[in-house]
């Protein structure tokens, strides 16, 4: 794949634009331009300088630099110890519309998690997702993520998480729940703490306490929802929750004596 064509795909998703979208702007169809993507086909002259045009380049830049690897390079060269905590520089937000041109809530399965870590920000990708909407949520951009394994109990395995857009990572407030998408942990639901000031990371605690708290550094967080509320077809047993009540308690109290003795 030469350069054009990779850096067609690399500037069509900065402006968070569809394969069809984009064919639509410039005047060609969307196989002529996943043809131009995928490297089966180089445009011609006069359709390089309409890309260019719309995309504010010249046909230099176009042809003969990898933007992608200059712009990572630029953040490399000059945030790399400064990690953008109030989202003020860019974070690519793919989201998708009904019909009368309301955000949809995409849904993320378990078996899809692994593949939003690559294609949160490519439109393709979360216009494949399942979309829903639900009422009486406040104004804002959501998301839902089904979650696994039973670290956060009562919450079972399963169930699904209906999460907030936070772009500003500097308002995460202990205690409160939400899903991070990381680098190396993948898409998780946890009760997090701010240490952002203190050093650069957060700390993740499960409501399960057999799971024991740990922390991630800033740099490794690429997404942050935070939890709204969550669907479940698995009503919680009053029984069970008393007694993990109990349970806690009673481990406090021994933890107490402990501490004394």
């Amino acid at each position: 794949m030469s350069l054009i064509n990779s850096n067609i795909r690399y500037l069509r998703k900065q402006k968070g634009l569809t394969q069809d979208s984009f064919a639509n702007e410039i005047g060609v169809t969307r196989s002529v331009i996943g043809a131009y993507e995928e490297g089966r086909a180089e445009p011609k002259i006069k359709t390089m300088q309409v890309m260019a045009d719309y995309f504010g380049i010249s046909m230099d830049q176009l042809i003969g630099v990898d933007l992608a690897e200059s712009a990572a390079s630029h953040i490399r060269g000059s945030d790399s110890e400064k990690p953008d905590l109030s989202g003020r520089r860019l974070r690519v937000l793919s989201i998708t519309v009904d019909a009368h041109d309301r955000e949809n809530i995409e849904l993320v399965r378990q078996k899809a998690a692994a593949g939003y870590l690559n294609g949160f920000g490519d439109p393709e990708f979360i216009e494949d997702l399942p979309r829903f909407q639900l009422p009486n949520l406040p104004q804002g951009t959501y998301r839902a993520f089904e979650i696994a394994g039973d670290s956060m109990l009562p919450l079972q395995s399963g169930s699904i998480v209906v999460g907030e857009y936070i772009e500003n990572w500097e308002v995460l407030k202990d205690g409160h729940c939400y899903v991070l998408v990381t680098a190396t942990e993948g898409v998780v639901y946890k009760r997090v703490y701010n240490r952002l000031d203190e050093s650069r990371t957060l700390t993740l605690s499960s409501d399960n306490p057999a799971y024991p708290p740990y922390s991630v550094g800033i740099s490794d967080v690429v997404e942050v929802w935070k939890a709204k509320c969550f669907i479940s077809s698995i009503f919680p047993d009053p029984e069970m929750s008393m007694q993990k009540l109990a349970s806690i308690v009673l481990d406090l109290q021994q933890e107490m004596i402990r501490l004394k003795g």
